[in-house]
């Protein structure tokens, strides 16, 4: 064979190499089309997408990073190919961070070799073994959603078909992470709508019944006063002040109700509740938010709203309270959201039930135990009370 056949056989194998990687490409760039269309599940999604970028780039791993609520963090959504304990304590970094920072501020997809960095920040070996990592950031429509990493062992080009290929599937999974954000404001805007549907149904039906019981039964209290009638007018006294309870409890029930929350999510509505509390009840309300991303579901967020909203209203009502403190903090693997009072506190020697605050706590309780979580109600030390609400975090461990 000769020197010239050789080149020529060489150069051939090269082009069929070309065209398979063009045609992998376009396979893959199918597929995650036909995923982006059929898969609502982000973290399903996500998973099925890093195994597609995995397989085509030859990566030995990817994770995938999204922007956190408070916009200072990255989370760490879905990885694949990583150890465990590399996993375990890379779900948070400084969205400033190393090379993901730089593409993050860049928008434009970034490649290291030095991976330096990222083995003396996370004391990871794995890091260590790396020969190079690639950084695409995930944008949409300006918004900047957060990146995915491709983490590769052997030190070889990545083809051009593929260089292309990551902003493509960049655009559609953005498209992907920004949709499931607006699904979840949705579904958040379909409760408060059923929720209001049903406190106009119990308004037109048990408050309005409620409301004639009660000017019925004054109605009697005058009658029976010209008999005089000792008992009587005790009997009658006590359902006047059990009725009472019952309507105001109800009432109580129905603005609850009412009270949409904001569609942009659990933090946002606490921010909001926060700063018109002092005009609505006179005491001095601090929000500190110290969980960078809090990682509700919709269903749960509305629990937790509900929950701290009866806790802080029944510091109003009951405490005699001047500052109060609401805090969102993470203890022992569960969020806790904590309600701190100056008042007189919820033990108090002496001093007769309110069964109004009783039936308060009973509902936040039965709230609680939807979500897997308890209430914890104590006096303070300095004074005061406080109420925690514990919901444990179900972190799902990226493979």
């Amino acid at each position: 064979m000769t020197q010239g056949s050789t080149t020529l056989q060489q150069a051939g194998a090269e082009s069929l190499a070309g065209e398979g990687n063009r045609f992998q490409a376009l396979r893959v760039l199918s597929e995650v089309t036909a995923t982006l269309t059929s898969e609502y599940d982000l973290e399903t999604l996500l998973d099925r997408f890093l195994g597609m970028m995995v397989r085509l780039s030859g990566a030995s791993g990817g994770v995938v990073r999204v922007v956190t609520s408070d916009g200072r963090h990255l989370r760490l959504a879905a990885s694949l190919g990583l150890p465990a304990e590399l996993v375990e304590n890379e779900r948070l970094v400084d969205i400033n961070c190393g090379i993901c920072g730089a593409a993050l501020r860049s928008e434009e997809i970034k490649q290291t070799r030095d991976m330096r960095h990222c083995v003396e920040r996370s004391g990871q070996p794995y890091f260590g073994q790396c020969s190079s990592m690639v950084v695409v950031p995930l944008e949409h429509n300006g918004r900047l959603l957060g990146v995915y990493n491709l983490y590769m062992t052997e030190d070889r080009p990545i083809p051009e078909e593929v260089s292309l290929l990551f902003s493509t599937i960049s655009e559609h999974l953005s498209m992907a992470v920004e949709n499931t954000r607006l699904l979840r404001e949705n579904l958040r805007m379909t409760l408060m709508s059923e929720r209001q549907m049903m406190a106009n149904e119990v308004h037109d039906s048990l408050a309005q019944t409620m409301a004639y019981m009660k000017m019925r039964i004054e109605l009697l209290r005058e009658a029976l006063l010209q008999y005089e009638s000792g008992k009587a007018l005790k009997y009658s006294g006590d359902i006047q002040q059990a009725l009472d309870e019952a309507y105001a409890s109800l009432r109580e029930l129905l603005t609850q109700f009412r009270n949409r929350m904001d569609p942009l999510g659990l933090e946002h509505a606490l921010d909001e509740l926060a700063a018109g509390y002092f005009d609505r009840t006179g005491v001095r309300l601090e929000f500190e938010n110290r969980i960078p991303d809090l990682d509700l579901t919709v269903d749960q967020e509305v629990q937790v709203f509900h929950i701290l909203q009866e806790a802080l209203s029944n510091v109003a009502r009951h405490s005699g309270a001047k500052d109060a403190k609401l805090t969102l903090d993470v203890v022992d693997e569960h969020y806790a959201f904590t309600v701190d009072d100056d008042g007189r506190g919820v033990f108090v020697m002496g001093a007769q039930p309110d069964l109004r605050h009783h039936f308060g706590i009973s509902i936040m309780s039965e709230r609680a135990q939807r979500l897997s979580g308890n209430i914890e109600i104590s006096n303070r030390p300095q004074g005061g009370a406080r109420l925690r609400l514990l919901v444990p975090i179900h972190t799902e461990k990226a493979a």
